[in-house]
């Protein structure tokens, strides 16, 4: 008898449709599992047949052939256990023919019939929201997450007999309770405001956060590169359901919700340097998303940049300028987002003291200058922001005096500034983007100085020589500045500021200097 059944599969965090067939006929007894299934797929012949008798059904010796289609499109993972071994019931007149129709099942098994979790829940759940699909079966431990999206009904499911007994008629599966989306204040683990000193690094946060433009922090070890980075997140808008959404899907692609329904605080991804090009892009047989997709509406930190291999970091060119990343296999082609800010963190030169006001730098010039060359042009010329962080002055330290504004008191004011940004684009009829993501065509329109604000970018670009990149960037970060106070026009105040945060162009300034 021939049995069907709908399941999906995952290919990077989109989901497709796969048909499982189940054609069991006399003959010698033999499995046959067909469909460009890879080894986890197979192997799932040996837990599947286990799982069944161990749960109390006696599976005859027949002819057993299954097919997962469309054959030409490769299958990985374990999800396809339970719907397979809920076919082969079908086929072995075990459970009535029109049992399983209606239903997208997913779930990997194990040998005692129980059914465990498996990645790509929220996938296949928005997959099926777009294609009609309102009943999807899951693993008890991942049915919350696809219960995020609205429109479905999710069934959570913990065991192989549970599900057989509900299709002969006997209880009904446990419904998941369809969750409402509530944005949340950000998870942060330290205020802005504890921060003692630093004026000029603060503000730069503040413009990262309200445009969303990449920051390079420099400075002396010990300074606090590292603890200013990690209290972005604090002042980062709360993010939409759209937003959450994604990043979720990200998450359970990779396996790595750990059980949570929905992402609702923003990513905040700090890869040690040792990370290899896979790690931080994505890629492998397999194609798995990487740090920058992991950070997808969120921060990517970069402790100790010149640290991280160089192809690593080369890597990055094309993903910060376009926003996602593609991967190529032999195979197939893998699109993951990675719409992210990107923060790092450097020391001036190998023992971090050059111009420290506390400590002789004792590098000579060669090193300094092979140091520095583990940067790129390109790749600094992707960062809108540069600066300085020096060492505070130890009074300062031992001030209890908050010396700035708390996370919520800015969060408010980078809320404001995106509102206005989002209220901009509206005009334009374009779809919502940050400052950070205007493109040429746009920056001039939105971010066009007054004429004494053109005579001083004009001025200082010219002196410095800056690239037409460096010079759209400091347009963005200017519209940024002026969004910030509410100021619907640029002017030379705003572009001055935008100048004085990066520290790079300026020749001599006893940073990158040799």
């Amino acid at each position: 008898m021939l049995a069907k059944t709908l399941s999906a599969g995952v290919l990077g965090i989109e989901a497709y449709p796969v048909q499982i067939e189940v054609d069991v006929s006399l003959g010698l007894p033999q499995y046959n599992l067909v469909g460009l299934a890879d080894s986890a797929v197979k192997e799932g012949a040996v837990r599947v047949r286990a799982a069944l008798e161990n749960s109390g059904f006696a599976i005859p010796p027949r002819r057993v052939t299954i097919n997962l289609a469309p054959a030409d499109v490769r299958k990985d993972g374990a999800a396809y256990d339970l719907p397979i071994a809920l076919a082969l019931l079908v086929a072995l007149e075990l459970l009535p023919p029109d049992s399983l129709d209606g239903k997208l099942w997913l779930g990997e098994l194990g040998l005692d019939g129980s059914i465990r979790r498996i990645s790509g829940g929220m996938p296949v759940a928005l997959w099926a929201q777009q294609h009609g699909h309102r009943q999807l079966v899951l693993p008890a431990d991942c049915a919350p997450e696809a219960a995020a999206v609205r429109g479905l009904t999710v069934y959570a499911a913990s065991n192989l007999t549970q599900v057989v007994e509900m299709l002969q008629g006997g209880v009904p599966l446990p419904a998941v309770a369809e969750r409402a989306f509530t944005q949340q204040l950000p998870d942060a683990g330290g205020d802005l405001g504890d921060v003692r000193g630093n004026e000029q690094p603060k503000r730069a946060l503040a413009i990262a956060a309200a445009g969303g433009h990449n920051l390079l922090m420099i400075g002396p070890p010990g300074t606090g590169k590292s603890m200013l980075a990690r209290r972005l997140v604090s002042i980062l808008p709360p993010m939409t359901e759209a937003e959450a959404l994604a990043a979720t899907a990200i998450y359970s692609a990779a396996g790595l919700l750990g059980g949570r329904s929905l992402l609702q605080h923003r990513p905040f991804r700090a890869p040690h340097h040792e990370v290899s090009v896979v790690g931080l892009v994505g890629g492998g047989s397999s194609p798995r998303p990487g740090e920058i997709s992991l950070a997808h509406h969120g921060v990517l930190f970069l402790d100790e940049l010149p640290e991280f291999p160089r192809s690593a970091l080369e890597s990055l060119r094309q993903p910060l300028e376009e926003r996602q990343i593609t991967i190529v296999r032999a195979r197939c082609a893998v699109t993951y987002p990675s719409s992210f800010s990107l923060i790092a963190a450097m020391n001036p030169c190998p023992c971090g003291f050059r111009g420290s006001s506390l400590r002789s730098c004792r590098c000579d010039l060669g090193t300094i200058s092979r140091y520095l060359a583990r940067l790129s042009g390109p790749l600094l010329d992707r960062f809108d922001l540069h600066i300085e962080v020096p060492h505070v002055d130890y009074q300062t330290l031992l001030d209890g005096k908050r010396t700035g504004e708390s996370s919520s008191t800015v969060r408010e004011q980078v809320i404001a500034a995106r509102a206005m940004q989002l209220a901009r684009v509206a005009e334009y009829g374009l779809v919502a983007m940050s400052n950070a993501t205007l493109t040429p065509d746009t920056v001039l329109d939105m971010a066009r100085p007054d004429a004494t604000g053109e005579k001083l970018l004009l001025a200082y670009a010219r002196k410095h020589v800056l690239s037409n990149r460096a010079v759209h960037r400091v347009l963005r970060v200017a519209r940024t500045i002026a969004d910030l106070a509410q100021q619907s026009s640029v002017g030379a105040a705003h572009i001055a500021e935008a100048l004085s945060l990066r520290i790079l162009d300026r020749p001599g300034s006893g940073v990158t200097q040799t």
